[in-house]
């Protein structure tokens, strides 16, 4: 999918110039309590929840949950290891007074229960009302809608309009220089000429890029994953944009802990005695596959290490193996490879599982020796499906 350009800017205007922004200062002078909705031409939607004219939090836009995991990582790492678990929490909780903002209730969750500080939530809160004003800023046509609401009480540090505007000031000024101010950091870049790349990058150069710009991760993602400033990320990347070897391209959010996106889990059945490995570098894809494979009667083996999968696999020696496409210091190709030079797991079913259903993904996986693919984010019928086929049909050649 090409990216959509967006419309550089004749002049570089302080992001105070910007019709929302400056409807913000004046909610600030009015002492104004509750949402301010902002909607684009294409229908994205922000929101603003103020009290007495200061940001309690802002959220929306195309990555609200891509938005709140980046941040969780670089200030909270430990309550990424917990995805599963805000469903439940969340599905608990009354919902009525800040139904639109389950963000700031999992904030206030855990500081009541001590799980972060103060100062951790304060930090998130910043970074995404920074992001959130940088993404209005290039929407530019943005309408705005206030909804009243005194019933709002703020639980946590209420951030300053002026001071959210002078945070992320420095970015948008830096981001308007020509080569990239067509792009948004929302954005994620793909290799499309992989020859040509190899050809003219040193081995080293050529395999940190390939394993970073695989389609998956916005350019803010790959920012925080690399440690750098997402506008001088982008300044690296951008030249290759330019030569046709890599693309910038749109990519879905993650799913939304709230509302009715829940994994159905089956009910409980008998021991099949058959043994289903996942390798996945992800807690929330690595529980809820137990989750789902143990009720429908399979023991499961979880493996989170790509480079440590080999040995556990040898010593367990599962029935079937769901096997994650891109891991941190290992990738699903490669897993795969080695696992079909091994008598072992010559005719075991391994089911390669990813975010990106493309045909070149597929064929590589065929020749990897893939049984199967599975793309994300999988549902309890995609994978009992596909366990069933794959079991049959190697019961039926056995």
């Amino acid at each position: 999918m090409t990216a959509k350009q967006i419309t550089p800017f004749v002049s570089i205007n302080p992001l105070a110039a910007f019709k929302p922004v400056r409807f913000l200062k004046t909610l600030k002078r009015l002492q104004f309590s509750g949402q301010l909705v902002l909607t684009d031409s294409q229908g994205q939607e922000w929101l603003f929840y103020l009290y007495q004219g200061g940001i309690m939090y802002a959220t929306g836009g195309t990555h609200r949950v891509r938005r709140w995991h980046r941040n969780l990582a670089v200030n909270c790492p430990q309550m990424l290891a917990n995805t599963l678990a805000w469903r439940d929490v969340l599905a608990g909780i009354n919902t009525t007074d800040f139904t639109n903002c389950w963000e700031y209730q999992l904030l206030c969750l855990w500081i009541a229960g001590q799980e972060i500080t103060q100062v951790q939530a304060s930090k998130i809160i910043r970074s995404c009302i920074a992001e959130v004003l940088f993404d209005i800023a290039q929407a530019k046509d943005a309408t705005h809608q206030i909804k009243p609401d005194n019933s709002l009480s703020s639980q946590l540090p209420l951030i300053d309009v002026d001071e959210a505007i002078a945070k992320v000031q420095r970015l948008w000024q830096a981001w308007q220089e020509p080569r990239i101010v067509n792009y948004s950091p929302n954005q994620a870049p793909i290799i499309k000429q992989v020859k040509q790349l190899q050809e003219r990058s040193s081995t080293d150069i050529y395999q940190t890029i390939t394993k970073l710009l695989d389609g998956h991760r916005t350019l803010r993602d790959l920012a925080v994953q690399t440690k750098r400033d997402v506008v001088a990320l982008t300044h690296l990347i951008v030249p290759y944009v330019q030569l046709g070897w890599v693309e910038l391209i749109n990519i879905p959010d993650f799913a939304t802990p709230v509302g009715g996106e829940n994994f159905q889990v089956p009910p409980k059945k008998e021991s099949t005695g058959v043994l289903v490995a996942c390798v996945d570098d992800s807690f929330q894809v690595r529980h809820t596959m137990e989750k789902l494979l143990t009720a429908a009667g399979y023991r499961f083996l979880g493996v989170e290490d790509g480079v440590r999968a080999l040995g556990i696999l040898l010593t367990r020696k599962p029935d079937f193996i769901f096997l994650d496409l891109v891991m941190p210091n290992a990738n699903g190709y490669e897993i795969c490879t080695q696992l079909r030079k091994l008598s072992s797991f010559r005719d075991t079913p391994i089911v390669i599982l990813t975010g990106n259903d493309g045909f070149a993904n597929r064929l590589r996986s065929n020749f990897a020796g893939a049984s199967d693919f599975v793309s994300k984010p999988f549902d309890t019928e995609k994978v009992l499906n596909v366990l069933g086929k794959h079991l049959k049909q190697r019961a039926i050649s056995h």
